[in-house]
């Protein structure tokens, strides 16, 4: 069975793009396509797959149905996670995270997806404005080939 050092390789692969589903109110499933890697939960030091995520749709979702499946592909091979996420952001405060720890987790987490920057302040400014969420998905299970 593949485990999340699996996915730290083929998220590599294959730039970090992945595919989220979401549960809408009516039961139907949201997919989107994001940039994710591994990180390190913040409180509890377990690692985790993680996302930066914005869109009212999708934060909306997580929210009230926080289950999630989440799949990385290279070519023909791939890796789905299922799992419990948990937010992290301006309007998700359950973390406790002070502004400081939220930024630096933001920043993180984009690092760990594959992501740079060379204006760190402006990226803070973008995430602060725009209302983004850190979403940490504890994996439940984890299945490709």
């Amino acid at each position: 069975m593949p485990d999340l050092h699996d996915v730290v390789e083929l998220a590599a692969a294959n730039g970090h793009l992945a595919v989220i589903s979401t549960i809408r109110a009516d039961g139907t499933v949201q997919a989107s396509l994001v940039n994710a890697g591994t990180s390190t939960h913040p409180k509890t030091g377990q690692k985790v797959l993680a996302l930066v995520a914005g869109g009212r749709v999708k934060l909306a979702n997580l929210r009230a149905r926080p289950t999630t499946t989440v799949t990385f592909h290279h070519r023909w091979n791939w890796i789905t996670i299922e799992g419990i996420a948990e937010l992290a952001g301006p309007d998700d405060t359950k973390l406790g995270l002070s502004p400081d720890e939220l930024t630096a987790l933001l920043r993180t987490i984009f690092a760990d997806a594959g992501g740079t920057h060379d204006d760190w302040t402006t990226y803070d400014r973008t995430m602060a404005q725009e209302r983004r969420a850190a979403v940490l998905i504890r994996p439940t299970r984890i299945y490709g080939n």
